[in-house]
């Protein structure tokens, strides 16, 4: 396809990102005028593309600028950004407190990642009190809005009986459904059940899904609880693991296959 852009022309939020599939950086230069031109979608996508480095130089800092702008205009989707760039330090010094503040309008405004991510916050008192219950209740809202990872978390809590009534084949149903949905630990978890249920096989194919996707946090735990597995077809996929760390990871990550490798 060729985009032939005048200065004038303003593209709506579907055109522009179908653009930015074809071609990053005449696209770039679409998003920055409608993004100038006051259209919300494209100040949160100019965040986007600028703080991902796609179709224009990377830059945080002024990502975060545009998500604040599009942010204080009601953009759901820009308020979590926004959250996202005060809670992990892009563009600006972390403040968990901002974070959670954003988060939260993304979450007033009906936006699953803003549930899940404030969410988090509440689970673990940063930004905000430390409140189980109403991580518990954001959780539910995005998972029955179809957040995966959400489904997951839900499934924690309901297998713990944290802030609810123990329900385990609810907590089963909804880890099925996160990993279904595509979340890696969704898949871990489902695993997990269907290991304890006798069906290995199935349990070893979601282990071999979630190792293809999941992050290297996730595997350095992950690969620590496949080695405690009573059953030996899911501890030998515990080397799996440790190589897929070891190639996304540091020497620490090298050193711990060695050692695995050498004691078996």
């Amino acid at each position: 396809m060729s985009w032939n852009l005048r200065r004038q022309e303003v593209l709506d939020g579907d055109q522009l990102r179908a653009m930015l599939q074809d071609n990053p950086a005449s696209a770039a230069k679409a998003i920055l005028i409608a993004a100038q031109a006051n259209m919300l979608d494209a100040q949160a996508l100019l965040g986007q593309i600028l703080l991902d480095g796609t179709g224009i130089e990377q830059d945080a800092a002024l990502a975060l600028v545009w998500f604040q702008i599009a942010a204080r205009n009601g953009h759901a989707m820009a308020n979590n950004m926004a959250g996202r760039c005060h809670e992990h330090g892009w563009g600006c010094e972390p403040d968990a407190a901002k974070a959670a503040e954003y988060y939260r309008l993304a979450a007033e405004s009906g936006l699953d990642w803003g549930f899940y991510n404030y969410g988090n916050l509440l689970a673990t008192g940063r930004g905000v009190n430390k409140d189980q219950a109403r991580a518990l209740a954001c959780y539910r809202k995005a998972a029955q809005m179809g957040h995966a990872k959400s489904m997951n978390l839900l499934g924690r809590y309901l297998e713990e009986g944290l802030c609810c009534e123990r329900d385990l084949a609810a907590a089963h149903d909804w880890y099925r459904r996160s990993a279904e949905g595509g979340d890696f630990r969704g898949q871990f978890s489902h695993a997990a059940v269907l290991a304890d249920q006798g069906l290995i096989d199935q349990a070893l194919a979601w282990l071999g899904t979630a190792l293809r996707v999941g992050n290297l946090n996730f595997l350095r735990v992950s690969r620590k609880t496949l080695l405690s597995s009573p059953h030996p077809q899911v501890r030998a996929l515990a080397v799996e693991y440790h190589q897929r760390a070891a190639e996304l990871g540091d020497g620490s990550d090298l050193h711990e296959l060695n050692a695995l490798s050498v004691n078996d």
